[in-house]
């Protein structure tokens, strides 16, 4: 029986970008005949409280020696020592969706503290799985990966029905991402800000809760435009919801400053929707050119341009729609994902024995 154990932090149903990596790859694995045991990490990641990091510490020991733990890098990057007494008597391999270091909106000394804590994590693992080559890139550059230690398993993509579109001379673009620094709505707002006078409305589905100011700040955006009537703040959807405004979209945007893959992005793609982003981390991998328009991360008046070419130019987005479909067809599934994934875990697993 092939098993592992799959410690992540909070709850797994948690709708961001990376829990749904973590529980379709589980789901990918148990089809795969993996006997998968979950393991919650507890909550307040990435910063977890000294109960939470002694809770860790103990429930990571409670697993039988030599039992092989994947443990999810938004824990994993804050706990050093726990893990380096983990790998003392089992094979932990690490699954890092970006480095906590490169979120936007820390501090110069909060990011240094988790490149050093990182660092250090990463340096007792057995081996790194990570979900896209940027990510890698970074691992071996700025924190001290072994090249030879890293594999990429990038997110599956469901095949999905082609976008309609809203059917109206308003184009409805679409932004789909939790709503927190990194993910640049305040950037996007002030890009749409010159472009009142264009037909357009603008829907956010995405996380309120995990960040206590970005949201705040997008409401106050909002209202400082004068786009309460254009900008729909949606919060978190459910997958019928989310299925309708992927069907009633024309364009996707999501100003992100960094990512390591950007799932979001590879959903419009399956779609067929004009894609318009940054070229933070890993985007541009995601969004070849002929299938989007990426702009450098944060800049207001190079996004306001994409997004007027975009809107004004009906050709222009068909032609994108065709480079969209196209860059699909090449993305992963998530059973191919899975089973690179499987791959990994049966190496490392053998080489223990």
């Amino acid at each position: 029986m092939k098993r592992v154990i799959f410690a992540f932090p909070g709850e797994l149903d948690t709708p961001t970008g990376g829990y749904i990596y973590d529980r379709r790859i589980i789901e990918g694995l148990q089809r795969l005949g993996w006997q998968v045991k979950m393991l919650s990490l507890g909550l307040g990641f990435p910063y977890p409280s000294q109960d939470t990091r002694k809770e860790v510490a103990a429930r990571l020991q409670a697993v039988a020696p030599g039992a092989l733990i994947v443990i999810d890098g938004l824990a994993l990057g804050v706990l050093p020592e726990a893990v380096a007494a983990c790998a003392l008597t089992h094979t932990v391999i690490a699954l890092v969706h970006h480095p906590l270091a490169y979120e936007a909106g820390l501090s110069l000394d909060q990011a240094q503290v988790f490149l050093k804590t990182e660092t250090q994590a990463l340096s007792h693992v057995r081996h790194v799985i990570v979900t896209g080559p940027a990510t890698a890139r970074d691992l071996v550059q700025s924190f001290g990966v072994d090249p030879e230690s890293v594999e990429v398993v990038c997110p599956g993509t469901a095949r999905a029905p082609l976008a309609q579109g809203s059917g109206s001379d308003t184009l409805h673009l679409l932004s789909v991402g939790s709503v927190i620094p990194r993910k640049g709505f305040d950037v996007l707002l002030a890009a749409l800000a010159p472009l009142a006078d264009l037909p357009w409305t603008l829907s956010i589905a995405g996380d309120l809760s995990r960040n206590d100011q970005a949201p705040v700040l997008l409401k106050q955006d909002i209202d400082r435009f004068g786009f309460q009537a254009r900008v729909h703040l949606l919060g978190v959807v459910d997958d019928a919801q989310l299925e309708a405004l992927y069907r009633s979209a024309d364009v996707f945007v999501l100003a992100s400053l960094f990512e390591g893959y950007g799932m979001a992005y590879a959903e419009a793609l399956a779609r067929g929707l004009p894609v318009i982003g940054s070229t933070g981390g890993a985007i541009p991998e995601t969004v070849p050119s002929g299938a989007g328009l990426l702009v450098p991360p944060g800049d207001v008046q190079r996004l306001t341009q994409a997004l007027r070419s975009v809107i004004e130019d009906a050709a222009l987005r068909a032609q994108l729609s065709q480079g969209a479909r196209k860059a699909a067809a090449l993305q992963p599934t998530w059973e191919e994902s899975a089973v690179r994934f499987g791959e990994i875990l049966s190496r490392q697993a053998m080489l223990t024995r």
